[in-house]
């Protein structure tokens, strides 16, 4: 007999089934002591559960959550949220059976507004000690080729015009940190959580730079009181729809914002918090003083993974990484190149060998409960090639080991970025730099230097004649027999 869902609140709390979990603490003494921008699925299904675990053993009851964002999206967000008391449904997808947890972690939401007052006032409260984001790899200003902070973007030059009325989280940083200088309150933690490698030391790139454009003394107090630690964080959390509403409902919550999630976690961090910090240890989580093997493993493998995957999926009109995991061709692509290719330019960290990890991402890759979207892995590709591959094909290249697999993939992102698929269906834009990359992608149909030729993502690489020549080679065999010929012409050579 089905259950009619109670709309989610801390009201309803007591209402659920027994089965699911909730929040054991009182929320109403919960006090913030973290200022998270960008309450996407993924921060409330990783880094908000975490805390909420610690909560839930009497522990951080000092650090909840106050959510943040700089976007007119994200005003939508807040509404939803608050509408519902801030609580999450989590709903973990393991492939023997789902269950639900409801996380009470957050307390609050600031108000979203242009020139982010609102926010700057609460990152300079002193309660918040700890300001965290997932902005998503592309949102950290960095120039794709010297990887330096981009000062020529027209929100950088803005904040820097206009440090006390920021566009930008970075700006309203600063902004923030100006004021807890001069009202001695002190430093804070700046906290990325998005996957990239030496996310920390980008994060501090990007705020002591833009500081440094409008308030030099400002910038050398920041680079020299505030931590930002480097971090690796990891879980497959898909984007909510409508079957992710109704599976709530199936729970008997209506919840306008549950995240659904995989049956794995892992988050490791450098432990350099200048202001204090929950002990996320007690709760799963990892400090280690080698976070760069532990990112590099997994933003190679799973993240490379998932660009070698998505960009041939949508080409072939599959919905779902899952569905391309069990594709007779694309699935094998990936273990070959992982295993082939991505493998020996991977080191091993405690307890996992690089060949290990290519096992445990298949296994988490092939979970037919992830409704995961080709599309929302295949987002982004101007960032996530990049961030993931190009460095791997680089090594290869330095190192003599073959990248057929590597060129392979890059092909393949230049015949989806066309804009069609082979089932001759629009493929809708789906990268900030969509117009400039189809423009690139239909020259290249008959020219492939001409998509190597973006200087801005590839640099000297297009000059590499071993890469530019199996670029090529892939990209002509793909046009001229489709993609599964030259899957298939890979995986027998």
């Amino acid at each position: 007999m089905l259950v009619a869902a109670r709309k989610l609140s801390n009201t309803t709390l007591s209402d659920l089934g027994a089965e699911i979990q909730r929040p054991t603490y009182d929320r109403s003494a919960l006090t913030p002591g973290i200022v998270h921008i960008g309450l996407g699925n993924f921060h409330r299904g990783h880094q908000a559960w975490y805390l909420h675990r610690l909560m839930q053993q009497g522990m951080a009851l000092d650090w909840a959550i106050i959510g943040a964002g700089v976007r007119a999206g994200d005003e939508a967000q807040r509404q939803r949220l608050a509408a519902q008391d801030y609580l999450t449904t989590l709903i973990e997808l393991d492939p023997a059976g789902q269950s639900a947890e409801v996380i009470g972690s957050m307390i609050g939401f600031v108000p979203v507004e242009e020139g982010n007052a609102a926010l700057i006032a609460q990152m300079a409260d002193p309660a918040i000690r700890i300001v965290s984001l997932t902005v998503t790899e592309g949102g950290y200003y960095i120039d794709p080729v010297t990887k330096g902070f981009d000062a020529t973007h027209a929100d950088i030059e803005h904040d820097a015009a206009n440090p006390g009325a920021p566009r930008t989280a970075f700006g309203a940083m600063v902004a923030a940190l100006k004021q807890r200088r001069e009202r001695g309150i002190g430093p804070l933690t700046g906290q990325s959580c998005d996957n990239l490698q030496g996310n920390g030391a980008i994060l501090r790139q990007t705020v002591v730079s833009l500081a440094r454009l409008s308030d030099p003394d400002l910038a050398d107090w920041i680079d020299a009181n505030c931590t930002f630690p480097n971090s690796m964080v990891d879980c497959i959390v898909p984007a909510t729809g409508p079957k992710e509403l109704e599976l709530a409902r199936s729970f008997g919550i209506d919840d306008a914002a549950p995240v659904t999630h995989e049956n794995f976690r892992q988050w490791v961090i450098e432990d350099d918090f200048c202001a204090g910090r929950p002990d996320w240890d007690k709760a799963g989580a990892t400090f280690s003083d080698d976070v760069h093997a532990y990112e590099a493993m997994k933003i190679r493998i799973l993240n490379g993974g998932h660009q070698i995957l998505a960009n041939a999926g949508e080409i072939l009109s599959v919905e779902y990484i899952s569905g391309c995991m069990a594709h007779p061709l694309i699935g094998s692509f990936f273990r070959k190149a992982a295993t082939q290719e991505i493998a020996p330019h991977v080191d091993p960290v405690p307890g996992m060998a690089p060949e290990d990890y290519v096992d445990l991402i298949d296994r988490r890759f092939s979970n037919p409960q992830i409704v995961d979207t080709v599309r929302r892995v295949a987002f982004d590709g101007s960032s996530r090639h990049t961030g993931f591959i190009l460095p791997v094909l680089r090594e290869a290249l330095a190192a003599g080991t073959s990248i057929e697999g590597l060129a392979l993939t890059e092909a393949l992102w230049a015949r989806m970025c066309e804009g069609t698929r082979e089932d001759g269906s629009t493929i809708e834009p789906n990268d900030p730099f969509w117009s400039d990359l189809t423009k690139a992608a239909k020259a290249a149909r008959t020219d492939p230097a001409a998509w190597l030729g973006q200087s801005q993502f590839y640099g000297d690489l297009a000059r590499n004649p071993r890469f530019a020549e199996d670029f090529g080679r892939w990209l002509d065999l793909i046009w001229s027999d489709g993609t599964a010929a030259a899957i298939e012409a890979y995986l027998r050579d």
